[in-house]
């Protein structure tokens, strides 16, 4: 019981305090302290015992994300500074303005997520990458800031995301636990993505509206992009490197992996200085800033990280686990309790649905199951809830990347990223119970 309360309370503190903007390499820890001391873990290390304790636990989780993602975290942020300096976002900014106009802006936003998205490249790294030229949309359409963070993270992580053909990993994690194909469910995948998006675009629309009438507006900052004393690139010269990352990843995706995406930001950050580098205003400056936006980014991602490893090691953690897993009755809709409610705890869609899949799929497959539904639902199911305030892209995108803070930005991505989502499970739901 009291390793429960840890669990739930630590979770709940850590939410809170992160939406009232606490530096996480501070809230992380010490709510992580609070689910280890509940759950019996000893803090320190002791000589001779193999028993769990919380400083190696959390360092696990902490260091191991940065291993895995420092290079693309690095580069994601250079690429985008990058782009800032030169001009090269603002000439494509100006040039959808001009041609869709500005009541487009948002939209275009999408847009860019969702083809780089669908295209293999890390969410992270699509943050990273389409800020600069979400910032110059906002700024020309005279949109509040404080949407650009659900308006990247809509066109990121729901109806790109978990769709069939995805090449994202949350729909490709249930190909190993079902034997099925990343297209499994396509045409249910088709009728919800095309919904959500609809659905999430209009909402989106109207809370912009809303806003409008409330007299909010775009407010520089000093740490604005400075007004430009040189001309502007041509549009092209910011479309082509995005062009380059999406290629470069999508062609080498299934050989190298992660290291396509290293590669491909690589390719898009030298033709970014090859093509533009008579408009730099201060590349140095550029490439100092892109560094720590990275390590600050990283280091705020990582320290949820370390959170939802201790949180897995709780005994509260197996007994939520076992229970969700072990949901009566129809299955799809078990599937997707489970995976929706693991995700939650541990801030992490991938991470709700391989902690849930060993234990469900193999009962469900050999209870006659059928496979395609199940992956499609437990990719839908695990995009929704995973999006809760002390996500680790959440927190990036709106604190390192867009400078906003929870209080702020929260509502529209919540609504975006948990609600629509949701909703397109609740429809999936039915369009299989239908017999689709």
């Amino acid at each position: 019981m009291l390793s429960i309360i840890g669990l739930i309370g630590g979770l709940g503190l850590l939410i809170v305090l992160t939406i009232r903007g606490m530096n996480l390499l501070i809230a992380a820890p010490l709510c992580a302290l609070l689910v280890a001391l509940s759950a019996g873990i000893g803090i320190f290390p002791r000589p001779e015992s193999s028993q769990l304790n919380f400083l190696q636990e959390y360092m696990s989780g902490f260091t191991g994300f940065i291993a895995a993602w420092f290079f693309m975290f690095l580069l994601g942020a250079l690429f985008g500074k990058l782009m800032e300096d030169c001009g090269a976002a603002e000439s494509v900014s100006n040039w959808i303005v001009q041609k869709f106009g500005p009541g487009r802006a948002p939209l275009a936003v999408i847009a860019a997520c969702a083809v780089l998205t669908y295209g293999g490249v890390s969410l992270f790294v699509v943050a990273f990458s389409v800020y600069p030229l979400a910032l110059m949309l906002f700024k020309r359409a005279d949109l509040p800031r404080r949407f650009i963070p659900g308006t990247i993270a809509f066109g990121s992580v729901t109806f790109t995301m978990t769709s069939a053909g995805s090449p994202e990993i949350q729909n490709w994690i249930p190909i190993k636990f079902l034997g099925t194909t990343p297209y499994a469910g396509w045409e249910v995948s088709v009728i919800v993505a095309v919904v959500m998006a609809v659905t999430g675009y209009w909402w989106l629309k109207y809370m912009l509206k809303q806003a409008g009438a409330r007299g909010e507006s775009f407010i520089p900052r000093g740490d604005d992009p400075e007004p430009r004393s040189k001309a502007l690139p041509h549009p092209m010269a910011g479309v082509i490197p995005l062009l380059v990352v999406l290629i470069t990843a999508f062609l080498l995706h299934d050989q190298l992996q992660e290291a396509a995406l290293i590669i491909a930001l690589l390719a898009g950050c030298v033709t970014t200085v090859v093509l533009n580098r008579r408009y730099f205003l201060h590349i140095d400056h550029a490439i100092q800033h892109g560094t720590v936006g990275a390590l600050v980014a990283i280091g705020n991602t990582s320290a949820v990280v370390g959170f939802g490893t201790i949180a897995k090691a709780s005994p509260a953690f197996t007994m939520a686990v076992d229970a969700m897993t072990g949901i009566p009755g129809n299955p799809l809709i078990g599937a997707a309790v489970a995976v929706s409610t693991i995700a939650a705890l541990t801030g992490s869609a991938s991470g709700g649905q391989a902690i849930a899949l060993p234990e469900l799929a193999p009962g469900y497959l050999e209870a006659g199951v059928n496979p395609e539904q199940l992956h499609r639902v437990v990719a839908i199911s695990s995009g929704a809830l995973d999006s809760l305030p002390h996500n680790g892209y959440v927190v990036t995108t709106i604190r390192a990347i867009c400078a906003e803070t929870h209080r702020q930005a929260y509502g529209p991505m919540g609504a975006l990223t948990v609600i629509v989502p949701l909703g397109g499970l609740l429809l999936a739901l039915l369009l299989f119970s239908l017999g689709m």
